[in-house]
């Protein structure tokens, strides 16, 4: 903890809320909880969990995405690609998660978050069960292959230092929640795989 936060925290008193995540689950008639979708650039992390919440908007289920992209334009713009900066996106978002947790929401992370350690700070910020780990496993060649962005042409040139799979390490999960043939499966059967997890995990309605 820096000298910064230590007198943060002095000076700030928590406060107790009078309407709690429990009630706000009660009104949206569902469980909240973070789906955390990870893996290479162009394994279909934000395609699966757009498509997944037009499917649950449809049900009534409140929910956000978070894209990793969309978020380094606002609340991560200040952060590189170093390691410590990739650490500190990540557990930006985990806080962000964590609220929208509160507040009762299904919410989606699509980032690539490549070190097992920062994804397993945020599984600590959560409470038991709350985070879900949905590793989108499609490989390095399928993922260039693929190559939406022009971005593995660029790291292969050389004009984009620090990319994941190509010159900055990805450690998959070694125990998620749930896993994804994204290389391989449709993005259909992708979202009805979870879909269908979280029905069985009690978090939505089945139906």
């Amino acid at each position: 903890m820096t000298k910064v936060e230590k007198v943060t925290n002095q000076n700030t008193v928590w406060h107790e809320p009078t309407v709690r995540r429990a009630d706000r689950e009660r009104l949206n008639g569902h469980r909240a909880a973070i789906l955390w979708f990870t893996g290479l650039s162009g394994s279909g992390k934000s395609t699966v969990a757009h498509a997944l919440e037009e499917k649950l908007h449809r049900r009534g289920i409140r929910t956000y995405v978070l894209d990793g992209d969309n978020v380094r334009r606002g609340l991560c713009k200040d952060l590189g690609f170093s390691d410590a900066d990739r650490t500190e996106n990540i557990r930006r978002i985990g806080e962000v998660a964590r609220l929208m947790v509160d507040a009762g929401i299904v919410v989606m992370t699509a980032f690539i978050s490549p070190f097992r350690r920062d994804r397993a700070l945020v599984r600590e910020m959560s409470a038991p069960g709350e985070f879900i780990e949905i590793y989108c496993n499609a490989s390095l060649e399928t993922c260039e292959g693929r190559d939406v962005k022009g971005l593995y042409r660029k790291a292969r040139a050389g004009q984009i230092p620090e990319f994941t799979g190509i010159s900055s390490p990805y450690e998959a999960p070694e125990q998620p929640e749930l896993t994804l043939p994204t290389g391989t499966s449709t993005v259909e059967q992708c979202v009805q795989d979870v879909v269908d997890y979280l029905a069985a995990r009690q978090i939505i309605p089945a139906g």
